[in-house]
């Protein structure tokens, strides 16, 4: 028996953008295959000629890592949903308004899953064509976003934006520079002791979101990171990164696990689209270029935005470099 979770949603507007009279919305909530409850916001259009025979193209949006539905996700849903595509910005399986026990943990397969169950909801929406379904993934999203089209056939079209590989981050650091055994040894110690002071404590120790307050020698990308989920730019009470972060042994999985694994067999179409200045760039550019080597190369493709750096690609930063016109035409190209 599949059974949903009663989820306490909050209705009134609370997000970290402006809401739009383009667009109607209202919150949703649906299953993944773990029994996980999500909850998502879904943006319809007022009107839209993207409609064929009464049925629009979609779109399911989650990310960044760490973030919730309504910060950069919702922002993204809210404007394609403008544009003409019926969307969905949900929270990933235990964290925001979604559901699932521990809080604050994450998964390579269920959160992969997640996009999988945004997938499954969409197209059982009477207003939804099934055969014209995309998926962005923001951040630590982008990568599963990938990850997803490599597994999901349904999936026609997919963004990657300011994309994270957060097995290759949390396994080799940043730039790779812990890429060693002992050093990922050193790592699985420490979680592995965390686990029995956690089971000793009997509650999970949070790990920290960004740091706060900013060190003066704080490197540029936590900067970048502080400057949007501390500040009135993009603070929510429901945000890890803005508050207390995941659990210390939240993401140890992903030490053992990667993803994209399989992204070179990807035949639907792929638009990974990165910041020049973003510290993650050679996330995206790596991952585009294995699917451009891939058995598909024909329909993917990678947009650097000159000048923009990680966090420019939430919300649009000071010179709204997020690039909505593209994105609206690759959808419109691969999803009508």
């Amino acid at each position: 028996m599949i059974r949903k979770e009663e989820l306490q949603l909050v209705q009134e507007w609370d997000k970290t953008f402006p809401q739009s009279d383009k667009v109607a919305h209202e919150k949703v909530t649906f299953v993944n295959r773990y029994g996980v409850t999500l909850a998502a916001d879904l943006y319809a259009p007022k009107s839209s000629a993207r409609a064929m025979n009464g049925k629009l193209p979609a779109i399911a949006v989650s990310g960044p890592f760490g973030a919730v539905k309504e910060q950069c996700s919702g922002l993204y849903a809210q404007t394609m949903a403008e544009r003409g595509f019926l969307t969905i910005a949900f929270d990933p399986s235990f964290t925001g308004e979604s559901g699932g026990t521990p809080r604050y943990m994450a998964s390579p397969d269920i959160n992969t899953e997640d996009f999988m169950a945004a997938v499954d909801f969409l197209s059982l929406d009477e207003r939804v064509d099934p055969e014209r379904i995309g998926i962005i993934g923001i951040c630590g999203w982008g990568g599963m976003a990938i990850n997803a089209a490599a597994l999901d056939t349904r999936v026609k079209a997919t963004v990657a934006s300011t994309m994270y590989d957060m097995t290759r981050v949390n396994a080799k650091g940043y730039f790779d520079s812990e890429d060693s055994e002992e050093q990922r040894y050193a790592k699985k110690q420490a979680l592995c002791a965390q686990r029995l002071t956690d089971l000793k404590a009997g509650e999970y120790a949070p790990g920290g979101g960004v740091v706060d307050p900013l060190p003066e020698d704080a490197p540029y990308f936590v900067k970048d990171y502080y400057d949007y989920y501390k500040t009135d730019r993009g603070y929510h009470a429901r945000s890890l990164n803005s508050n207390a972060g995941w659990n210390v042994i939240g993401c140890q999985s992903f030490l053992n696990q990667p993803i994209l694994q399989w992204s070179q067999e990807i035949r639907s179409a792929v638009l990974v689209i990165h910041g020049e200045k973003a510290h993650s760039c050679y996330f995206g550019r790596d991952a585009y270029q294995k699917m451009a080597d891939g058995m598909f190369p024909e329909n993917k493709e990678l947009m650097i935005i000159p000048g923009a750096s990680h966090t420019d690609l939430y919300d649009g930063g000071a010179e709204h470099v997020i690039p909505f016109d593209k994105m609206e035409a690759f959808f419109g190209e691969y999803l009508g």
